[in-house]
């Protein structure tokens, strides 16, 4: 092939002899043509492609392919030589590049056919080109734009997870005052008893050095110190009872691990440090649960979805005097399990309803709250625990929170 532009040339190629018609189509089509020689010269180019190229007819028809863009040539070769070899058109060829006139980088889809003579001898290819500057850039303005999403994803997840561990840090909290609550009680009346018994003791011990110990003081003191041992006895056995329950309880609440545990008495006892809340206000709070109900999942996560429900119908459910009730209910749903968290108050209106899931959002924001306890709660449940929530809610006719689990979670992705 010659690419001398000083070479003989052969003579043009006539694509429409006495046929006008075809050529104005030619001319006028929407998209950019030009017909190759088998030697990559431009024998027809339309008045698209000058436009979309910024080349002009003059400067172009006749001479070769490498004179004129010889960035493109070796290609355009290529795909001729193929064409010219194989008699197979190429379809689908992106092509890449600058207007002379334009610094802005351009790009085209192309289709090359070979063109026949009537003896079926190619005698040149046409070329069919597509501008796809404006996909190109829609395409790469989505990708942007899609790479932009997933990173403020992964964002959105990592701050989810932080305010995860937030929950279960004020949930421990909430629960080291429970704790003190609860062994204060049996403490107290301990150190009372034991501070009553000291005072006799001495009592006693004054009595005796004194000489006169009659046998009804001498009963009274062994009595005394027999009462005393009883309550100190069970006292003590109380509060040791309750930091062994809470000790596991706070095990469960600060980590993640997963073992198998009966659900009604977990229940119990990750709600058992709201009782004193509840009874400085005028809640109730009533906990029925089956018993052997259990559940091999994550005993931590299912704590917090409990005292974030229950926390959240505190906050919600009940205006002014807060007078009202709090269900609570574990029970055997076929083979899985059901938790129900109902209230009897306020409710909820269609459009609060259907934003309740919906993360920081609240209708109690002037009061300091952040509008994450049912999202992250119901995250904990689908994507933890393997389960789903249920919402149903009425004005004037009260809150119920479902939630029915597996009786297996399905394993943790690493």
């Amino acid at each position: 092939m010659t690419n001398s532009p000083t070479a003989a040339r052969a003579p043009d190629l006539v694509l429409f002899p006495h046929q006008p018609a075809l050529k104005l189509i030619y001319d006028t089509a929407p998209i950019g043509l030009a017909c190759l020689s088998p030697d990559c010269r431009y024998l027809q180019i339309n008045q698209r492609l000058t436009e979309i190229c910024g080349i002009s007819v003059e400067d172009h028809l006749g001479r070769f392919v490498r004179d004129c863009v010889p960035a493109l040539a070796d290609a355009v070769e290529a795909i001729v030589r193929s064409i010219m070899e194989t008699g197979e058109p190429v379809v689908g060829i992106e092509v890449a590049g600058q207007r002379p006139d334009q610094i802005e980088e351009r790009a085209w889809i192309t289709y090359w056919h070979p063109l026949r003579a009537p003896s079926g001898e190619i005698v040149a290819v046409n070329v069919a080109a597509e501008e796809i500057t404006e996909r190109k850039r829609a395409e790469r303005e989505i990708r942007q734009a899609k790479d932009a999403a997933e990173m403020a994803l992964r964002h959105l997840r990592e701050t989810q997870e932080s305010l995860i561990e937030a929950e279960k840090l004020a949930a421990l909290g909430r629960m080291v005052a429970g704790i003190a609550h609860e062994i204060n009680s049996p403490v107290g009346i301990g150190l009372t008893v034991a501070s009553t018994l000291e005072r006799k003791a001495d009592l006693f011990a004054a009595a005796i050095t004194s000489g006169v110990v009659r046998r009804s003081a001498l009963n009274e003191f062994v009595d005394l110190v027999q009462a005393a041992a009883r309550q100190l006895v069970s006292n003590l056995s109380r509060a040791a009872d309750r930091v062994q329950l809470f000790k596991q309880a706070a095990v469960d609440s600060s980590s993640s691990e997963r073992r198998s545990f009966d659900v009604g008495q977990f229940t119990e006892l990750a709600l058992s440090h709201l009782g004193r809340k509840h009874r400085e206000s005028r809640i109730s709070l009533n906990v029925r649960c089956e018993p052997g109900l259990f559940l091999d999942g994550y005993p931590g996560e299912f704590g917090q979805v409990l005292t974030n429900l229950v926390i959240n119908a505190m906050a919600h459910a009940f205006p002014g005097d807060g007078k009202g009730a709090i269900d609570v209910r574990v029970l055997a749903a076929g083979n899985d399990i059901e938790v129900c968290v109902a209230d009897d108050v306020v409710g909820m209106n269609p459009e609060v309803r259907r934003c309740a899931f919906d993360p920081f959002f609240t209708t109690r924001r002037h009061e300091g709250a952040t509008g994450l306890g049912l999202h992250i709660a119901r995250h904990i449940v689908v994507d933890r625990l393997g389960g789903r929530m249920v919402l149903e809610s009425a004005s004037g006719e009260g809150t119920t929170v479902s939630i029915i689990l597996p009786r297996s979670a399905p394993p943790a992705d690493d």
